[in-house]
């Protein structure tokens, strides 16, 4: 008897546990705090994520009478590349040069909307997750934390990389949304200051108004960039 709850107990110890291979990949699990194995928290990493902080108007977008309504792929593309400037741009200002970010366009619960934003580090990361902990983005509490992820290969899923994952959104490892050549060329190409990027800002904005077919491109762009400002000022965003 004594033997026998001996063993009980050293399998109920925290110590005998395993770790997660999902949680140590992908810093995510579909068990979250229910796993049986060890979700082993970093005290510091390169990597913050934001989690569930994307939300894709193409998996939302409905009118009042509960219609889901349609988003081409042209305003989808548009609406995520100013989602991932606006972040990418805050988070480069306030915590240091970023060196990679990347979100998942995966539907499971521990994936959706997650941001992945991988920094060199200028001040304590720990920090920056308590500040962004305090912080609110499109009306909602930003919920950040330190992330085991450094090398994004082993996360990702590279049957969906090669356009052959058969679990579709929720495949549990990381679905990465792309951005366009442009906007990538724009922040990860030069790192010449924030002044380069408000200047791609303003020509993409430019060149959807020339596409539109509407006079005075230029004023266009401006008026949609200050209501894109008086928006964030009135829902809280970065």
């Amino acid at each position: 008897l004594a033997i026998y709850q001996n063993l009980i107990c050293l399998l109920s110890c925290p110590c005998s546990r395993v770790n997660c291979s999902f949680y140590f990949k992908i810093g995510a699990c579909r068990h979250g705090d229910r796993c049986s194995r060890l979700h082993n928290k970093p005290t510091f990493s390169q990597t913050i994520a934001l989690l569930n902080i994307y939300r894709n108007p193409q998996n939302t977008a409905q009118s009042a009478d509960g219609i889901r309504c349609a988003v081409s792929d042209v305003e989808m593309q548009e609406h995520y590349d100013e989602f991932f400037e606006e972040v990418f741009t805050e988070m480069e200002e306030k915590y240091g040069e970023v060196e990679e970010m990347n979100v998942c366009d995966n539907l499971g619960d521990h994936l959706v909307g997650n941001v992945y934003v991988k920094v060199r580090v200028r001040d304590p990361i720990p920090k920056a997750v308590m500040d962004l902990n305090n912080r609110w983005f499109n009306g909602q509490p930003v919920h950040s934390e330190l992330s085991p992820v450094t090398d994004f290969r082993e996360a990702c899923c590279r049957q969906y990389e090669m356009g052959e994952c058969t679990r579709g959104g929720f495949c549990n490892f990381m679905h990465l949304k792309p951005i366009s050549r442009e906007l990538r060329r724009d922040l990860y190409g030069r790192r010449g200051g924030h002044r380069s990027r408000s200047r791609s800002r303003e020509r993409r904005s430019r060149s959807r108004d020339r596409g539109r077919g509407g006079d005075g491109g230029r004023g266009g762009g401006r008026d949609r960039e200050k209501r894109r400002s008086r928006d964030r000022e009135r829902s809280g965003r970065f």
